[in-house]
């Protein structure tokens, strides 16, 4: 996607509509926030890939107990790696990785030759009934 807000916005309702009817609803909405929130700081903080662009994919899978999807950004890199930061409560902006954190089950970032990728897991345990005897 371009890198800029009208392509966030794009990428992540991509995501959305792609995981729509396959996960619970409250995986879908966690999953649409943490890539609203990589998004942003994508576009906000890092350089793009070439060609302007920044890149979101997702992995969905389905085990026996849960349903992972685990989000992936890739930017061109910014000066310093992504963290967390100590905001006040009147602050307007800074809380986008304390979002991600509290709703991914983990996240990180790696580098290669191209840029980077912030990545995060979101893990939602599937609910099974008990059979009536």
């Amino acid at each position: 996607m371009p890198q800029h807000a009208q392509g966030a916005r794009t990428a992540r309702h991509r995501l959305g509509a792609e995981l729509d009817g396959t996960v619970p609803a409250a995986l879908l909405a966690d999953a649409e926030m943490v890539a609203a929130e990589l998004l942003g700081n994508a576009v906000r903080h890092a350089a793009p890939l070439p060609g302007g662009m920044i890149r979101l994919t997702w992995l969905l899978r389905t085990g026996p107990t849960a349903h992972t999807v685990q989000i992936r950004v890739t930017d061109g890199g910014a000066a310093g790696p992504p963290r967390m930061r100590q905001v006040g409560p009147d602050a307007t902006d800074g809380r986008g990785l304390l979002l991600v954190a509290a709703l991914a089950t983990d996240w990180g970032v790696e580098r290669d030759g191209l840029g980077q990728s912030v990545w995060a897991r979101l893990v939602h345990p599937l609910r099974h009934t008990a059979a009536v005897p």
